[in-house]
Order: structure tokens, then sequence, then C-alpha cells
């Protein structure tokens, strides 16, 4: 046992671990820690979880976009540092909150298998039945993501697009209490873990809009020294999400986007060959550029060659082959770098410029 995490004495004498789960106080971030905790339970029945809930200053600053906010951290800054303080002993995230580059001594010790990464439009009750295809002309549409923005604004011109801010619980509250939206943009995996399917009008497919790096997929923070604790939930991680996962982040970190610039991206495995498909695109989404590329994973070498000594883009997982987790970081790498050379920086140096002189 590490000396971070601390034990109980039992009537009986033995020792029973605590581990204090770090978490965002909101109710879709609770479901989702109570959910791993669920799962650490059901593999290590004598374990003692404690869930510690903080707010972050992306739960606190609810009158301002996102990608005006200037933080990287927005939605992890107070959980690490918990973390770093030893009071608490793992944080759970969901993985598109966090920046591609971790501070020193963290590590992303498991990435659990991924929810639907897709984007959903949730319609004002008024509308049920339509999609943004059949919706009324300048119907106004909520999203608090650029990146959601700016492939919409290009796939819909005929709708108009405007900020939205607020937890799932506010946003749906915004949406159907007034008549200021038609509809709102939000990750299909948020709603389905809230239960709140029905919901969902449409899901939006790659054509429409792709993904967040990262999005639908839960993550397990941890120190890096606490090898006891990251060889317990490595064994949450999900193969393929992890590799479709360091693919995409590696893709953002090479082009140094975050949440101030619209980057979108598309990944699948299909028959030991991960696909990778990555755009950037303008503000008003007119400027694109979008391209795939693919490597072969061969997730049945078993030689890991020390694979847990280095992480892959701020992510730990030594159970895999690390020829595998080489060639998705590499992918990444190699896509973003290909759409560099066709003139990307430009695009995001532009989209910084406008968003933060708005």
């Amino acid at each position: 046992m590490s000396h971070e995490a601390s034990a109980a004495q039992e009537g009986n004498g033995t020792v029973t671990r605590i581990i204090r789960m770090g978490t965002r106080k909101s109710q879709l971030a609770r479901i989702q820690t109570d959910s791993v905790a669920e799962k650490l339970k059901e593999l290590y029945p004598d374990l003692q979880l404690e869930i510690v809930a903080m707010s972050t200053i992306g739960d606190k600053i609810l009158d301002t976009a996102l990608s005006k906010i200037g933080e990287k951290s927005l939605f992890t800054k107070e959980l690490e540092n918990a973390l770093e303080r030893n009071e608490v002993d793992l944080v759970v995230h969901s993985l598109k909150d966090l920046p591609t580059s971790l501070p020193p001594g963290f590590t992303i010790g498991a990435v659990l298998q991924r929810e639907n990464p897709h984007d959903a439009v949730v319609l004002h009750p008024k509308n049920a039945g339509l999609s943004l295809d059949s919706l009324p002309e300048k119907s106004v549409i909520g999203t608090s993501s650029l990146r959601r923005a700016a492939q919409l604004k290009k796939r819909f011109p005929q709708l108009v697009f405007e900020n939205i801010r607020g937890n799932l619980n506010t946003r749906l509250k915004k949406l159907d209490e007034k008549e200021d939206f038609a509809a709102i943009i939000l990750a299909a995996a948020g709603l389905k873990r809230m239960g709140w399917e029905s919901r969902i009008g449409q899901v939006l497919g790659p054509e429409d809009c792709m993904y967040a790096v990262g999005q639908g997929a839960l993550a397990i923070e941890v120190r890096a020294r606490d090898r006891d604790i990251l060889e317990m939930v490595s064994v949450l991680h999900d193969p393929d999400t992890v590799l479709r996962c360091i693919a995409e982040r590696a893709f953002l970190k090479q082009l140094e986007g975050g949440c101030s610039v619209p980057v979108a991206v598309h990944t699948e495995v299909k028959n030991s060959v991960l696909y990778l498909t990555g755009a950037v695109y303008s503000l008003d989404g007119t400027d694109c550029l979008k391209d795939t590329m693919q490597t072969n994973i061969d997730l049945h070498d078993l030689v890991h060659d020390g694979a847990g000594e280095r992480a892959h883009v701020g992510v730990t997982a030594h159970s895999l082959p690390l020829l595998a987790l080489d060639a998705a970081e590499k992918l990444g790498t190699d896509l973003a770098n290909l759409l560099l050379s066709k003139g990307a920086q430009d695009i995001l140096t532009t989209a910084r410029q406008l968003n933060d002189a708005r």
C-alpha cells in the first residue's frame, strides 16, 4: 500500500484500504465517478472508496464562453491540486476535459471503454420530430463548443448558432423553459449516462459533425509515482479506446489546439487497423483542412518492452503492446503534420485571434 492511500482498522484486525476518488460536483460527474467506483468494487471487493467532490473554474464561471476564459485546465485544475496535495488518490475525468500535456508527476492510469462519442441534437419540445435539416430557417441552435459551431455553420448555413453554458441540467432547463433556442447540441455520451437518451432527437454522424478529442471516454488520473494505484486502475483500460484516444490526443497536441480553436476527429479500429480522420476549421467553418490516415496495430503482440515506463500523450498503459501504443501516437502526430504542411497553422492562428478579439 502506498503511504498516500489511507487504511482503516476493522474489528477483526484486518486492514481495509481506503481510496479517495476526486470528482467534479456536477450530477453527470458524480454518475461517471460512481460507475468507476462500482467497477473497482467488483474487481477489488475489499476496497473502501470515498468520493470527494469539488467545483472547478469551469463550473464556477458560467456567463463566459469556454473558449474565452483562457485557461487550459478549466475542469481539471482544482482536482489535480487535490491529487498533488494527497487529498485524493485518483481523479475521474471526462477525457475530453484533460489537456494533452499533464502536469509533471501525473498520468492517466486508465481509459475506460468509450460511450458513443458523437454529438446529439436535443430539440425544444415544440420541435419534437424535426432535425437540423427540417428546422425553420434562422432557428437558433445553442452550443458551447467552437468545434461544433464551426462544423454545423458550414453544414447548416440556414441556422443560427449561439453560445449556451452550464451543466447538462442547466442547459436542458434553458432549452425547455424559454423560447431562446430551437435546439441545443450536447454530447450523446453525457445524455446517455444521465438516463436522458429519450431527449436525443438526432445523433450527428461524422459527415455532419466530427467529435472532440477523447469525447465519450472516461479517464482516471493518478500520481505517476503511485505504482500500486496505477496497477490497480490499469485493469480498467479498454484497448481499442486507449489506442483511439492516444491517436486523437497526439493529433491535438501536435496542432497545439485546445478549446479556443475548432479541431475535430473521428477514429475507428477495424481488423487491427486504426483509422484517424482529423480536421481544423475556421470559426465560421468556411476554411477547413481535413484528412485521414491509418496504421496497423497488433494487440496480440505480447512484447510490451517496458511500455509502462513512459506515457503516451499522458496515458500510461503498460498492459498494451508498446508497438501498438507507439503506432497510435505516431499516427496522430503524422496526421497533424500533414495538415500543418497544407496550411493548418494559418487557420488555427486566425481562429485564435478572432476568438480572442470577440
